[in-house]
């Protein structure tokens, strides 16, 4: 049996922006925008997730 994933909408999102939403299930991540949140769903492994964040803080500049 399979389940649907519970949304959760990112804390950096602004009213009225375009925002990330993202799901856990226990092996996976699933990442879509909310401009089109069934169109693109990006999945990914929790390891290979936690790599880009790391990524994504080191090589931001804001960072």
């Amino acid at each position: 049996m399979t389940t649907t994933p519970g949304w959760q909408k990112s804390s950096y999102c602004g009213e009225g922006e375009s925002c990330v939403h993202v799901a856990a299930t226990p092996a996976t991540l699933h990442i879509t925008e909310s401009g089109d949140p069934a169109g693109s769903i990006l999945t990914a492994a929790p390891t290979a997730f936690a790599a880009l964040l790391r990524t994504l803080k080191t090589e931001s500049p804001r960072g």
